[in-house]
């Protein structure tokens, strides 16, 4: 069976104002980075996503780029960046590149030049459009909170940004533009880069007749329909051509809206366009109507694998998948999904990674992710970094009629920056993440959760993570095998099968924190135990988040 290298692969993300500072001045960066590649080629990854390291104003910690082939100073130089490269490829891990292209930066070249008078020639670079009855063109909101128009005085019109007004849109229906992005990717992959995570790229492509909708409680109306989902794939498939044609990349789309039946055009395995997708369905079933993505549900185990299930069953033989828990952008997988007190918080973690790591599909390890790290104990916005954070917390208490503590109760759950924390390295004060002040506290649970302590611990979560790496790597029933749910009503056991020809393995996960009973099927009788979180099997049980993994062969 023919595979491509990223099918095989396990990707680790690194948010590098967060992984190693190496000079201490308190914010990662890339020396810190090379610092750490042994421990990375220890836990056997094969690819690095390095979210955003160009010079930016860090309006939006770096999604929001000044200049795409400069180095932010607080990260590096750009020698710094090669020597990283070449360290990591030394070590056989590939370096995927955060592409941000739907916006840039208002203190961008393009814009600042955009911004100048109408007759720019950099002016249709972005989206400017006149005042409609004297306000916005439409009544869209950003996902930061308010308007997704920003009105300019100097040239009396309103210009585009779906998320901070200092993130004007791109306007890719100006061939201009997109010839400046093939030529910004060709300067990355030229210089070595093994593809790229594409930054909310199903946006980039709008409904040019900017439609106002049905207002929601803050007054602006979802900003979905303004994406036009057809003429994306033909810019994809430019894209392919133009650039990635003549590399050996991974490619993956952040696609906020993506259903099965879209993703199968984005990852085609025909290569048409990219090689796999993030999509948000599992991520977005405990929001409501009313507060968006905050608050502090947890989802159904049912609902959860109805997701897992429509996207492995409906890109069978078609599209490639992508696996993932959490990431910059989420919350702690550990403090997300299940409901565990620090006794069962090792064994959960080790569950959550055994359940998504035998799916069909590359894994996507989130920083820290493979120590068990949690979500962090916010007691006020104040400490929180992320603007979006902050625009949350004044919905919630103004237009939502909650209290300090109930949307307290939902940044603890749900905001970015749990995911932003420093990465806990060892129980020293400052976690061995840096000798000065940390750009975001360190949680105060480093003392007990940190890799010093789990590297050399054969039953840690670190070491388990490692064990899944090496098991995906040698099993191609793991990398290739059909999936098919059992027991689809249970609220408390995710249990499913693969197989591949005369070979099946059954995975069996306890998502709850009580023994649930639960028999072996008889043909699994003398299989091997392929992963587990108990060191003795159990019989007839699976105790409190207990998971392992069985495979036979000629069955």
């Amino acid at each position: 069976m023919s595979e491509q290298w990223w099918q095989k692969a396990v990707v680790y993300q690194i948010y590098p104002k967060s992984f190693q500072d190496s000079n201490g001045d308190g914010v990662g960066d890339l020396p810190g980075i090379t610092m750490r590649l042994p421990y990375l080629a220890q836990l056997g990854i094969d690819v690095i996503w390095l979210s955003p390291v160009y010079a930016s104003p860090m309006d939006d910690n770096g999604y929001d780029i000044s200049d795409y082939r400069s180095i932010a100073p607080v990260f590096g130089t750009m020698d710094d960046f090669d020597r990283m490269l070449k360290t990591a490829h030394d070590l056989g891990i590939k370096i995927v590149m955060d592409l941000v292209v739907n916006h840039t930066s208002d203190e961008h070249r393009w814009f600042k030049e955009s911004r100048k008078s109408k007759s720019s020639p950099y002016r249709d670079f972005y989206y400017w459009r006149d005042p409609v009855d004297g306000h916005e063109p439409s009544n869209m909101g950003s996902v930061f909170g308010g308007s997704i128009w920003e009105w300019d005085e100097a040239t009396g019109q309103y210009y585009l940004h779906c998320f901070s007004k200092k993130q004007p849109d791109l306007n890719w229906e100006n061939p201009r533009v997109r010839d400046e992005v093939y030529d910004l990717m060709d300067f990355w992959l030229a210089k070595g880069v093994d593809g790229f995570r594409m930054d909310v790229i199903s946006m980039i492509a709008k409904n040019t007749a900017f439609p106002s909708g049905e207002a929601g409680p803050t007054g602006y109306s979802n900003l979905w329909p303004l994406i036009n989902d057809d003429q994306v794939h033909v810019w994809l498939r430019e894209m392919r051509e133009r650039v990635l044609s003549r590399y050996d990349t991974l490619t993956v789309g952040e696609c906020a809206g993506a259903t099965v039946q879209t993703a199968k055009k984005y990852a085609n395995l025909d290569g048409s366009e990219l090689s796999m997708v993030f999509q948000f369905e599992h991520v977005g079933l405990t929001g409501s109507v009313e507060r968006g993505k905050w608050t502090t549900k947890k989802p159904k185990l049912t609902d959860l694998k109805r997701v897992f299930e429509h996207w492995e069953t409906g890109l069978e033989g078609v599209a490639w998948n992508s696996l993932y828990w959490d990431n910059h952008d989420q919350p702690r997988a550990v403090s997300r999904w299940v409901e565990a007190s620090e006794e069962y918080r090792e064994r959960a973690a080790k569950m959550l990674a055994t359940c998504l790591h035998l799916m069909k599909g590359t894994p996507y390890i989130y920083q820290g992710e493979e120590l068990g790290m949690t979500n962090y104990p916010f007691k006020s916005v104040d400490e929180c970094d992320d603007l979006e954070a902050h625009d949350a917390y004044r919905m919630l208490t103004q237009d939502c009629g909650c209290s300090h503590e109930e949307a307290m109760e939902a940044l603890r759950a749900i905001c970015r920056d749990n995911a932003r924390t420093p990465m806990q390295w060892d129980a020293s004060e400052l976690a061995g993440f840096t000798t000065g002040k940390p750009w975001l506290a360190i949680n105060p649970n480093h003392a007990y959760i940190n890799a010093a302590s789990q590297v050399d611990e054969p039953d840690s979560v670190f070491s388990h993570y490692r064990r899944l790496v090496s098991l995906r790597k040698q099993s191609l029933l793991v990398r290739q095998g059909t999936f098919e749910l059992l027991l689809p009503e249970s609220e408390e056991l995710f249990v499913y099968e693969r197989r591949l020809g005369d070979e099946r393995m059954l995975v069996a996960c306890n998502f709850c924190d009580r023994q649930v009973a639960f028999q072996v099927p008889a043909v699994y009788a003398g299989g091997e135990r392929m992963a587990c979180n108990y060191a003795e099997p159990s019989e007839g049980v699976l105790r409190p988040f207990e998971c392992f993994a069985i495979a036979r062969a000629g069955v």
